[in-house]
């Protein structure tokens, strides 16, 4: 039928339909986790927010360590493979064998030294058990990792996007029967409970994509592509390492440099978790989508780049950047607009709302930023966005140790904008000058 064809054409668009799905799972997600953070701050409380959030730089650094950069590897050259007509799931196995050894060494490391960490770090003993707690979940992450990256490359979303969603809601469910059972015994709820809804998420999510991967017999090529996704992904992981660790030392700072502003131990861990736990995935919340075009725009811009299709290259980019800025200042305006009612009648806290509406300012350049460091993945520009991400880093580490203890909690809301505008507009120059576009 005729008035059908629109919607066919799109439909069958790889990019388009692949962006499409994961939108929408992350969508639901995003509201399902939304409403989750309002859950745990009314039954944790600021300040177990806090504790509850000085974990995440640890689990995000080991992460980054055994999965982050393999994922990225993983996705590249299984949209190669798929595109040379080759067998593609030997990208997969070689990356589950990568990660799966390094996921063991790095779990390992977090489970025996969660007390050294806690106390020497973290600067907060309350954490180490929750850093047990949490490394568990690091193997599950990296097999449900690596899946997900096999997935991408071949542009198909759909296992990706359904253990996405059952994770989220595992997560949840798992929280809300541990607080019911503390609550009708009696017991006090403490953020041990956020942390095991993470393992049993990461487990669900696990599971499902093992599941259902098919597996196919290409042993004999298994040793060619192990050095081939271990050679790009070792800069990769590197950035995402170095990146990750900076980002931490940022996280771990940001108490220790309130409290040299003024504050007690409490009331620093109090404002580290309304930032980091209610008003910073507020302002997240609208990357769903931005999020998804970049985990789509690897595999097709690394297919672009193998077909030599400049002009797909140059259109993608194009509307990227448009596409991203529309939504930016977009979500900047509804975010002015709104911060009072978000931050008074959804979190009961007036200092969360004061938060999102100096953050609103980044979003423009946060999402540009995020889509044009996929496309530079695309390309085989790890090492600049190593050097982009890494600037920003830095940048707000020097805000956060040089202002923070002077002007407060303000100094790194800004230092965080100025970072923001710096990568997103090094992203652009950078990107124009590449020998893909320069044509």
């Amino acid at each position: 039928m005729p008035h059908l064809s629109p919607f066919k054409k799109y439909s069958s668009h790889p990019l388009l339909l692949g962006t499409a799905m994961l939108t929408a799972t992350g969508l639901a997600s995003r509201v399902i986790g939304f409403f989750y953070r309002i859950f745990l701050s009314h039954t944790i409380g600021a300040q177990g927010m806090g504790i509850y959030q000085l974990i995440f730089p640890v689990f995000t650094l080991g992460a980054a360590f055994c999965a982050a950069g393999i994922q990225t590897a993983v996705s590249k050259y299984t949209a190669e493979e798929a595109a040379c007509g080759r067998c593609p799931q030997v990208c997969l196995y070689a990356g589950l064998i990568l990660s799966a050894c390094l996921s063991l060494f790095a779990a390992a490391a977090i489970y025996f030294g969660a007390d050294f960490v806690s106390v020497t770090i973290l600067d907060e003993p309350r954490c180490g058990e929750l850093l047990r707690i949490l490394s568990l979940s690091l193997p599950l992450a990296a097999v449900h990792s690596c899946i997900n990256g096999y997935y991408y490359g071949l542009q198909k979303t759909a296992v990706p996007s359904i253990s996405q969603l059952l994770e989220q809601v595992c997560r949840v469910l798992c929280v809300y029967l541990i607080y019911q059972v503390c609550a009708s015994q009696g017991r006090s709820v403490t953020a041990a409970m956020a942390v095991w809804g993470m393992v049993v998420g990461e487990l669900s999510g696990a599971l499902f994509s093992v599941t259902v991967v098919r597996f196919a017999r290409c042993a004999s090529r298994l040793p060619a592509s192990l050095h081939k996704i271990f050679t790009f992904s070792v800069p990769l992981t590197a950035n995402r390492v170095l990146v990750n660790f900076v980002n931490s030392a940022e996280a771990i700072l940001i108490p220790i440099c309130l409290k040299s502003y003024g504050y007690a131990n409490e009331d620093a861990l109090s404002i580290f978790g309304i930032l980091t736990g209610m008003a910073l995935p507020m302002i997240l919340f609208p990357s769903v989508l931005t999020n998804s075009v970049s985990v789509m725009l690897l595999p097709s811009i690394s297919q672009a780049k193998a077909q030599k299709n400049q002009a797909l290259i140059h259109r993608t980019v194009r509307r990227t950047i448009e596409s991203c800025l529309v939504l930016g200042f977009a979500s900047t305006l509804f975010f002015l607009l709104t911060y009072k009612w978000i931050g008074q009648f959804l979190f009961a806290n007036t200092l969360a709302g004061l938060y999102i509406r100096t953050l609103s300012f980044i979003c423009p350049f946060m999402f540009l930023s995020t889509t044009l460091n996929s496309i530079l993945h695309g390309l085989g520009y790890p090492a600049t966005t190593l050097f982009l991400n890494l600037s920003g880093c830095l940048l707000r580490i020097a805000v956060i140790w040089l202002f923070v203890p002077v002007y407060g909690i303000r100094a790194y809301l800004y230092g965080m904008l100025a970072s923001q505008i710096l990568t997103s507009v090094c992203a652009v120059f950078l990107l124009n000058r590449s020998k893909e576009l320069a044509g």
